[in-house]
């Protein structure tokens, strides 16, 4: 791992009731090489104003997202991990497996 590729992730926590009643989505995440990576998506993701946790699994290349639909879209959640790899050395996509 070099320096340059280390990524603090992002500490947000959601109440298990607030989880329990919260939309849930996979998503199917490429591009992801290290878990760097996986921190990287998953900061994007919590970064959005709607979303309550993200878990994302780097073995299974897939992000596990509760989030509120009134308040995020699928395309966000989508766009988020796009977004994620903005830095010029990084290209993540992501399709949804279920919502």
């Amino acid at each position: 791992m070099s320096d340059n590729c280390h990524v603090e992730p992002i500490q947000k926590s959601a109440l298990d009731h607030i989880i329990q009643s919260a939309d849930r989505i996979l998503l199917s995440v490429s591009g992801m090489g290290c878990p760097n990576c996986a921190t990287r998506v998953r900061n994007g993701l919590l970064l959005l104003d709607g979303v309550h946790d993200a878990d994302v699994l780097l073995n299974m290349r897939m992000a596990e997202v509760y989030f509120d639909e009134k308040k995020v879209s699928i395309e966000m959640l989508v766009q988020a991990v796009v977004g994620a790899g903005n830095d010029g050395r990084h290209n993540y996509q992501a399709q949804v497996i279920n919502a």
